[in-house]
């Protein structure tokens, strides 16, 4: 069987990569626009082959997939690639994961279609969407009898590539998710949360809070029946946080130059993180509870390709039926989660009694 990963060789392209040769379940074929890149890539894990392929190119992604079992697309910006490694994998009878995706590319892929070819697509298969949207079902699926409420502070350190600055100033242009907003048994509108000097436990200080209600949270509120939600995601270095206030204002090209260049000079030589704190509020074990889980990981490509490699794995082990999902809603997160601490890309996982606010005092040192 053979795995076609398109944009095979970027930052992550090549996390992906090197977890799927380190499954040994399937032969992987590396491509991108520079053939020789993706042949140093290749030779590097063994086992594996390259080829150039342009994703903007039908002719080309034709010849790129044939014979492929499953083709992943870690290509972008997402509104430049749309639905094209994903047709060109559905004319040549493949299944398709996607690291990213959002509204529009799920609205162009038909899932009658899929589920009438008995062919499979994922998208939204990377961190945010998509593990971001299966811890919280992991969490709630342990001994959990009703789940009331969810408060959630996701954020990391680490730098914004192009393709990545690019969709999120495209995702905030189309109105992708709602500012300011919380759950309560529908949308309701909250002022935005924008504070400074706001505190969360295990984040460096100062924090940034931004509420922010994206369709992944939508459709998790949904699934959980809350009655009750809050998702922040929390900028937790000056020069990002500076950005984020003025990059609406510049084009696509220079938004995302300054939000690169921000993430560089706030990483500046310390420890990449990925921190997703969640607390879950409800009855479990006959009694109301509250509990609350840390997740920590050691950067956004490696999170991002080993979430992009358990999806492949779980289609190649026929655990997803034909149709067109999204990762968090059809993953098995009692598999998934086990998997990803266990490839090395977590470095924290736990549970404990209590609220986000009581980690206060086990935070020091954390990170």
């Amino acid at each position: 069987m053979i795995v076609g990963l398109v944009g095979g060789y970027g930052d992550v392209g090549t996390a992906v990569a090197r977890q799927i040769a380190a499954l040994g379940l399937a032969r992987l074929r590396i491509g991108g626009r520079d053939a020789e890149t993706a042949q140093r890539l290749a030779a590097s894990l063994g086992g594996s082959e390259a080829a150039g392929v342009d994703a903007g190119d039908d002719a080309a992604l034709d010849r790129f997939v044939r014979d492929c079992r499953v083709v992943l697309n870690c290509a972008g910006p997402t509104q430049a690639i749309g639905d094209r490694v994903a047709r060109a994998a559905l004319r040549a009878g493949a299944d398709y994961v996607d690291v990213g995706g959002d509204e529009r590319l799920e609205a162009a892929l038909d899932p009658g279609e899929y589920r009438r070819r008995g062919r499979i697509a994922v998208i939204s298969a990377g961190l945010h969407p998509g593990l971001t949207g299966l811890l919280p079902r992991w969490a709630a699926g342990r001994g959990w009898s009703r789940v009331d409420g969810l408060t959630s502070y996701f954020g990391l350190r680490d730098t914004f590539t192009p393709t990545a600055a690019l969709d999120y100033l495209q995702a905030a242009a189309d109105g992708i998710g709602r500012s300011g907003t919380v759950w309560r048994g529908g949308r309701h509108p909250a002022p935005p949360v924008r504070n400074g000097e706001t505190a969360v436990p295990l984040f460096p200080v100062p924090t940034t809070l931004l509420a922010y209600l994206t369709p992944e949270a939508e459709r998790l509120a949904r699934a959980l029946r809350l009655e009750h939600g809050a998702w922040y995601t929390v900028l937790c270095g000056r020069h990002v946080t500076s950005a984020f206030a003025c990059v609406h204002g510049l084009g696509p090209e220079a938004g995302a130059r300054l939000l690169c260049q921000a993430s560089r000079l706030d990483l500046g030589g310390q420890t990449r993180f990925v921190l997703h704190l969640l607390q879950l509020d409800g009855w479990r074990d006959g009694r109301a509870t509250t509990r609350t889980t840390v997740l920590r990981g050691t950067g956004n490509a490696a999170l991002t390709g080993a979430m992009a490699a358990m999806t492949v794995a779980a289609v190649l082990r026929g655990e997803i039926p034909p149709g067109r999902h999204a990762a968090a809603a059809i993953l098995n997160p009692d598999r998934t989660i086990p998997r990803l601490v266990s490839c090395g890309v977590v470095d924290l996982l736990t549970e404990a009694d209590g609220t986000i606010a009581a980690l206060h005092a086990i935070e020091e040192g954390a990170l």
